[in-house]
């Protein structure tokens, strides 16, 4: 079992920005988080952060090519405008694919409300904090595992 988790912009500035909504840990501690979860799982777990769209959309297209079996993304900002990342992620339709969000966007400013990514993911979770990831993470697999 191969799983992708990809973060997007500013997601490697954890522990430094807006604490009060992203929380104390940094990135180190959550991709430590994800490799736990991953072993516990009993997956390989590759996790990949840009701050660059293109990056983004070329990972999610290698996603395909190395058979990847699940895929859990936080796109960051490009959550609501990137119609390039969203017919990224509907162009490997068959893998399993969970959204998620540290903070609960539905309660954040307006903008963040709407996701035109996640019409083309199998399910989002958001507002669980770190530990949202690791919820997703197991979605993702119980998803591949039915494909």
């Amino acid at each position: 079992m191969k799983i992708l988790v990809m973060n997007g912009p500013n997601i490697n500035f954890l522990g430094i920005r807006e604490k009060g909504i992203y929380g104390e840990q940094n990135y180190e501690a959550l991709v430590s988080m994800i490799q736990k979860k991953a072993e516990e799982l009993g997956a390989d777990v590759e996790v990949f952060q840009s701050n660059h769209e293109g990056a983004i959309i070329d990972k999610i297209q290698e996603a395909y090519y190395n058979d990847v079996d699940g895929i859990v993304i936080n796109p960051g900002a490009f959550t609501h405008y990137s119609y390039a990342v969203r017919d990224a992620l509907a162009s490997v339709a068959a893998i399993p694919k969970i959204e998620v969000h540290i903070s609960n966007v539905h309660t954040r400013e307006e903008f963040r409300h709407t996701s035109v990514t996640v019409p083309v993911c199998n399910g989002q979770v958001v507002g669980l904090g770190l530990k949202g990831y690791l919820y997703a993470m197991e979605a993702v697999v119980d998803l591949a595992m039915k494909k």
